[in-house]
């Protein structure tokens, strides 16, 4: 069930000041019983990471990898994504937010809940993008670290890709569905087109069964997306960094006190798996603990909702029930 949190008087770290309301869904334990696990949303998500409509169905649930029999599990809404049905005065203003300010409106949320240490933190895209700047808030809060398919900041190449978002949002007459259409071609791999389509027509509309399927995911996106959430949701894509403000990178990683395991797709043309590589050992070169993964797919960016066999072998690790004991053991002594 959704639940709501309010948070008078918000100011980001440009001085801006708002009033927000922040919704999440809590799944499995009841909150104090168990390990609590955080799961983050990406640009087009949600809270509703499990359950009826949930859109990592294959990893969290009773028996699933994200064991709910086990763990508590916890997402968090970013501000702003529409989900409650409601637009919140924030999407007028999106260019004052960053990640930082909605890593540290997810510890709003925790303190709340009275939540004092997470087992683990997971999140693919933007939503890892915001787990490492939570690590960087909180060093010591988050015992496994789990960015999927992203980074610590955006590279080059992703600002082009989200200043390009922003021109089609801005310019479009159809903005929510044309950009949509282009995110899909990045989020994808010519590979995974040529496996998908071969060329193939249509039957009915008589155009190539690509194009069906691109104006397809744009008119979908359209149906339950606002102009000015995709626009924040971009723009935080965009101008993630957790230095910006801050110390060098160096300096910055060996604070964390995570266990961090990198998660990263051969064929990711969004978040290229050479740059996670370098994360990983700009990590060991601090002294943090840091495992890296890595996917094997025709899919690009999207194969982390795709490649659901690949990613749960890589986190049973983690949350692999012959560990539950320990884990258990482990949290109580932090919890208490």
């Amino acid at each position: 069930m959704i639940k709501n949190l309010s948070i008078p008087s918000f100011q980001t770290k440009t001085g801006y000041t708002i009033d927000l309301t922040v919704t999440y869904q809590v799944f499995g334990k009841e909150l104090g019983t168990a390990p609590v696990v955080l799961v983050n949303h990406a640009l087009t998500g949600n809270s509703s990471v499990t359950g009826e409509n949930g859109w990592w169905n294959s990893l969290i649930g009773k028996s699933k990898v994200i064991d709910t029999d086990y763990y508590t599990v916890l997402s968090i809404d970013i501000p702003g994504n529409g989900f409650d049905g409601k637009s919140e005065n924030l999407l007028s203003e999106y260019k004052e937010f960053h990640n930082r300010d909605i890593a540290i409106i997810q510890l709003e949320v925790l303190k709340n809940l009275n939540i004092k240490s997470l087992y683990a933190a997971i999140g693919g895209s933007l939503g890892g993008q915001i787990l490492w700047e939570l690590a960087i808030e909180a060093p010591e809060l988050i015992e496994h670290l789990i960015p999927v398919a992203t980074d610590w900041k955006a590279t080059d190449w992703v600002i082009a890709q989200c200043a390009i978002q922003e021109q089609i949002l801005c310019n479009s007459v159809q903005p929510i569905h044309d950009a949509r259409m282009h995110a899909m071609t990045f989020y994808r791999t010519a590979a995974s087109f040529t496996a998908k389509f071969d060329r193939s027509i249509h039957p009915e509309k008589g155009i190539y069964n690509v194009e069906s399927w691109l104006l397809h995911h744009g008119k979908k996106l359209e149906e339950r997306f606002e102009l000015a959430t995709y626009k924040l949701m971009n723009h935080l894509l965009g101008t993630a960094s957790i230095t910006k403000g801050r110390s060098e990178i160096h300096d910055l990683l060996k604070t964390i006190k995570s266990t961090v395991h990198l998660v990263a797709i051969d064929s990711d043309g969004l978040f290229y798996p050479d740059h996670i590589y370098h994360t990983h050992q700009l990590l060991g070169s601090v002294g943090v603990q840091s495992y890296y993964h890595e996917i094997q797919s025709i899919h690009g960016h999207d194969a982390f909702l795709i490649e659901y066999d690949q990613l749960n072998n890589i986190l049973t690790t983690i949350f692999n029930t012959k560990y539950q004991d320990e884990n258990f053991k482990i949290w109580r002594k932090i919890a208490g």
